[in-house]
Order: structure tokens, then C-alpha cells, then sequence
């Protein structure tokens, strides 16, 4: 499946830096079982969003995916792709950008057709620019939120109450970041995500931030000092605060790093889908 990662570093910016589909044994192995994309996303000084991503895997472009990225922002998305929908092409590679914030998803719903339709009723032509399911549905959350005058946890909301309700889910899970901000869903059960809220220096005093799964790894000196919030698609450390959020959780953190849990839609899906189904608009 898909992997997440999202840090926020509170007030200010931090350097970090970044390993996608890398192994401490094998990066050809690893690499070869995500194949379809990785990205990163950050927020540069002026607060503008910047997106690193490719749509190959680091045994096809060591370059990219092997070498270590210094990269510096409050704020930090990361995702490795496992394609269920959309061609490998750049603008199937996550994370996406719409109206100045960033977003990676880690899950599948299908009937794209239906979500197309209400997208266009919304006038959001040309908002969507690849055949993913995941950019849909960021999409649909940007309407929702220029509905509502920005505020984009009523527009998360109304966005998830909807494909809840009308399309088969699997999986909702994911991460939108801003310059300040950070938000994550775990919708429904089927995938995990887990949170850990990081004092500085971790849970050993003064160490650098240093979380590792088999496919994203991150190291920010600059945290041995700071606290953070850590979000990933599974613990990345030995850290004992890590805890996975519930299903229909949806988390905000701000730049004070307090976080706001909210379960915007408590109700499951009205129908589940099956990965063996076919997914509409899938790759071949």
C-alpha cells in the first residue's frame, strides 16, 4: 500500500532531510515494491508550496529517491505511491497542490465517474489535472472549502460526508499540510495512521528527530531542541507516545503543535469496496 509521512515543526521552519524507497539492505528490493511515484512537500520561506516527486521508483532514479534531500519548512509531506488508480506520470504522483496547500492520500474509492460529475457542479473544471482518485478527492475538498469561506475542516467534512455517501470507499486516509497547519484523517478502519506528538529531543533528551520505516526515513537535527508532530502510516520509531488514530479521526495541528481531534463523520461508508474489484479509471 501507499505510505504516508507528515511532520509539523511548530512556529518556525527546520532543515530535514529525507530518504524515499530506501533500505538499509536492498534499496532494488524495496523499491521495487512500491514502484509507482514518491514526492515530498514543503513550504518555502515566502510561504509558497514547493513539490519534489517523480513518477518512478528509486531503482529507476537513484538520484531522487536514494540520495538524502536538505530541504527546510515548517511544515513536511512525504508519500510513496502504490498505484490503484491513474497512469505513472507526474501528475498522477502525489502529493498534489490546490489553492496553496498540499496533499498525499493512502487509500481507494471508485465510481470516479459520479465524483467527476459533482466536481463539475461545483465549477471545479480544470482543478483536476491526472486520473487519480486521490486528486478527485482534494479537489472535492477545495470546493468544499471555497464554499465555505476557506474554513477547510467544514470543507474536509462535507467533502468526506459526501464520498461517504455516495461512492464504494476502501480507504480516506490522509495528510493536507499548509504553511502553518497540518491535518490528517484515518477514514475508515481499513489502513492505519498513527500520530506521535514528539517533546524536544524525543524520548531520549536532546536527540535529533530520526524516524525510519522501510520506505520513508527522516532526520532533522533541528528537533533535538523543538517539539514536532509526527504522522505516518505506521510508528517510525521506538517512541512510546506514538498512538494510531481512530477511525474517522481527523486531526489538526497549528503552529503552537496543540492538536484538535475532531470525528467530523462518525457514521462507515454506506458501501465498502473490494480492491479485487476493479477500480474505474485504473491503469491497466
Amino acid at each position: 500500500m501507499c505510505r504516508l509521512f507528515g511532520l509539523h515543526a511548530g512556529a518556525g521552519p527546520v532543515k530535514a532531510t529525507f530518504w524515499l524507497l530506501k533500505a538499509p539492505d536492498s534499496l532494488s528490493e524495496q523499491s521495487r515494491r512500491e514502484p509507482d511515484g514518491t514526492g515530498i512537500g514543503i513550504f518555502e520561506a515566502n510561504g509558497e508550496p514547493a513539490i519534489f516527486r517523480q513518477p518512478i521508483a528509486a531503482f529507476e532514479d537513484a538520484a531522487f529517491a536514494a540520495e538524502a534531500r536538505e530541504l527546510e519548512s515548517a511544515t513536511f509531506v512525504a508519500h510513496v505511491r502504490y498505484a490503484t488508480t491513474g497512469a505513472h506520470t507526474v501528475e498522477n504522483t502525489h502529493p498534489f497542490e490546490q489553492d496553496g496547500r498540499i496533499f498525499a492520500h493512502n487509500g481507494a474509492f471508485g465510481e470516479l465517474g459520479k465524483i467527476d460529475s459533482r466536481i463539475a457542479g461545483l465549477g471545479g473544471s480544470g482543478l483536476v489535472l491526472g486520473d487519480t482518485d486521490s486528486e478527485r478527492m482534494f479537489a472535492l475538498i477545495t470546493l468544499e472549502t471555497r464554499r465555505r469561506g476557506g474554513d477547510l475542516e467544514a470543507g474536509i467534512t462535507a467533502a468526506v460526508a459526501w464520498i461517504a455517501a455516495n461512492l464504494p470507499v476502501y480507504s480516506l486516509n490522509f495528510i493536507i499540510t499548509t504553511a502553518t497547519g497540518l491535518w490528517a484523517l484515518r477514514y475508515p478502519e481499513t489502513h492505519e495512521l498513527h500520530v506521535l506528538e514528539r517533546a524536544p529531543g524525543g524520548h531520549r533528551d536532546s536527540q535529533p528527530l530520526a524516524v525510519d520505516s522501510p520506505r520513508i526515513k527522516g532526520r532533522s537535527h533541528d528537533l533535538a531542541g523543538r517539539g514536532s508532530v509526527v504522522i505516518a502510516t505506521e510508528p517510525m520509531d521506538a517512541d512510546p507516545g506514538w498512538r494510531m488514530l481512530a477511525p474517522g479521526e481527523l486531526l489538526h495541528v497549528g503552529p503552537d503543535l496543540a492538536l484538535h481531534c475532531t470525528v467530523p463523520v462518525p457514521q462507515d461508508p454506506a458501501r465498502r469496496l473490494e480492491l479485487a474489484e476493479p477500480v474505474a479509471g485504473s491503469a491497466p
